[in-house]
C-alpha cells in the first residue's frame, strides 16, 4: 500500500516538473519584446521616467469613464427600486439624476475634453 502511494506521488512530481519544464521553454522570449518596448495605451514610454508629465486628456477621459462606470453602478438599483416606490417620485428621481449626467457630459464636450485634435 505505502509503495503505491509513494509511486503515485513520485509520479506526480516528476509530471508537474516536467510540465514546468515544458511551459518554461514554451514561453521564453526575447529580451527586446517588441510589445514590451511599445508605449502603452495612454501614451507613456516605458524606457522614460516616471515623473515625466502626461496629457491631460488621458486623466479627463478616465475621469469621464469612472463618472459613467459609477452611473451604471446607481441606475441598476433604482431599477429594482421602482417595484416598491411611487411612481411618480420614482419617474422624478430618475429623471433628475439623468439631467444631472447629461448636464456633466455637456459641460465636458463644451469645454473640449471630448476633442482629441485641436
Amino acid at each position: 500500500m505505502i509503495f503505491i502511494i509513494m509511486m503515485s506521488l513520485s509520479l506526480a512530481i516528476i509530471l508537474s516538473i516536467c510540465m514546468m519544464m515544458l511551459c518554461s521553454t514554451i514561453s521564453s522570449t526575447s529580451k527586446k519584446d517588441r510589445e514590451k518596448s511599445s508605449p502603452f495605451e495612454c501614451g507613456f514610454d516605458p524606457k522614460s521616467s516616471a515623473r515625466s508629465p502626461f496629457s491631460i486628456q488621458f486623466f479627463l477621459i478616465a475621469v469621464l469613464f469612472l463618472i459613467f462606470d459609477i452611473e451604471i453602478a446607481i441606475i441598476l438599483p433604482v431599477i429594482l427600486t421602482m417595484k416598491i416606490s411611487m411612481t411618480k417620485m420614482w419617474i422624478l428621481t430618475v429623471s433628475m439624476f439623468i439631467m444631472i449626467l447629461i448636464l456633466g457630459l455637456y459641460h465636458e464636450w463644451n469645454n473640449g475634453v471630448l476633442e482629441w485634435a485641436e
